[in-house]
């Protein structure tokens, strides 16, 4: 590890532990290397995250620009999707 910052986290006593734990049991070589999991794995989640949103911005652009809101029949609409998966089902 030549590129490294050391910063220090403050965290509960129970966490402390966990963390103790962690070494203590012979998973870990040093609490270093349990945050450094810690941080990988949350870094995955967020970067997921950040991704869901801007999907979810861009589901949300694209239904405002394709016009004004419409009612629909909730009932009919699933009949409809019914239909359609036992057809598609069917015709495996």
């Amino acid at each position: 590890m030549a590129n490294v910052e050391k910063v220090s986290v403050s965290m509960t006593p129970q966490h402390a532990q966990l963390l103790r734990d962690a070494v203590q049991s012979g998973a870990y070589a040093s609490g270093s290397e349990v945050i450094c999991e810690a941080m990988r794995d949350w870094s995955a989640k967020w970067m997921q995250q950040r991704e869901d949103i801007a999907k979810l911005r861009a589901m949300w652009a694209e239904g405002k620009a394709s016009g004004p809101a419409t009612e629909v029949d909730f009932d009919a609409a699933l009949e409809e999707a019914r239909e359609e998966l036992s057809a598609a089902t069917h015709a495996r």
